[in-house]
C-alpha cells in the first residue's frame, strides 16, 4: 500500500491520502481521543503525541498536530499507523456516521443553500483535506462548522467572507453573511 501525503494551507495539518476509500458515507472530525474511540482508526491515530485533529473523508484523512509538534518526527509513525490499520481489514468507524442531508422540513432557501454547500463547496474544501457542514440559517446568516483542515486554518476567513458568502449571497439573495461556528 502507498499512502501519498499532501500539504494543506493549513501549515499545522497534513492530509493523507492512502488510494482507497476511508469513509463509505459522510465524515467524521474528532478533536480528542475520547470522541475519536468511535473510530479505531482516528483511535489509533490519537495515540502518536502531537497529534490535536483527526478528519476523515471519501479517500483522505487529515492530521491536525500541535503548534510545538513537527510533522519530522510525526509523518513516520502517521503513514505506519494507517498503513497497518488498512492492511489489517480492519474498520474506520464502529458507528455509521450520517451526512447532514435536507430534510423534508427545510424551507426553499435553506435546501438551496444547503445543495450549494453540498455540490459547490464541499468538493472544493475536501481537495485541500477539509470539510465544511450546514448548521443553520437564520436573520439571513448561513452558520458553517469547519472541519479538517479548514478548522483553524489562517485563510479559513477569507475563504468563508471571499468565496463561501460570496457564492451563496448570488445564488440565494436572502444570504446576507456566512459565519463560523463551533
Amino acid at each position: 500500500m502507498f499512502i501519498q501525503t499532501e500539504a494543506t494551507p493549513n501549515p499545522l495539518t497534513l492530509k493523507f491520502i492512502p488510494g482507497i476509500a476511508v469513509m463509505a458515507s459522510g465524515t467524521a472530525f474528532f478533536t480528542n481521543e475520547k470522541d475519536a474511540k468511535i473510530s479505531p482508526l482516528a483511535d489509533t491515530l490519537f495515540r502518536t503525541p502531537g497529534v490535536t485533529a483527526i478528519f476523515l473523508g471519501a479517500d483522505f484523512i487529515t492530521v491536525t498536530r500541535g503548534i510545538d509538534d513537527t510533522w519530522d518526527m510525526m509523518k513516520p509513525q502517521l503513514l505506519t499507523a494507517i498503513m497497518d490499520h488498512f492492511v489489517a481489514g480492519k474498520p474506520v468507524m464502529l458507528d455509521a456516521v450520517v451526512a447532514q442531508a435536507s430534510s423534508e422540513n427545510d424551507s426553499d432557501v435553506v435546501k438551496q443553500i444547503k445543495e450549494l454547500i453540498e455540490t459547490r463547496v464541499r468538493p472544493a474544501v475536501a481537495q485541500d483535506g477539509g470539510d465544511i457542514i450546514f448548521r443553520g440559517f437564520q436573520d439571513g446568516i448561513v452558520q458553517l462548522e469547519l472541519h479538517g483542515s479548514c478548522s483553524g486554518c489562517p485563510s479559513s476567513t477569507v475563504t468563508l467572507k471571499n468565496g463561501i458568502e460570496t457564492m451563496l449571497k448570488h445564488y440565494v439573495p436572502e444570504v446576507v453573511a456566512v459565519e463560523a461556528v463551533m
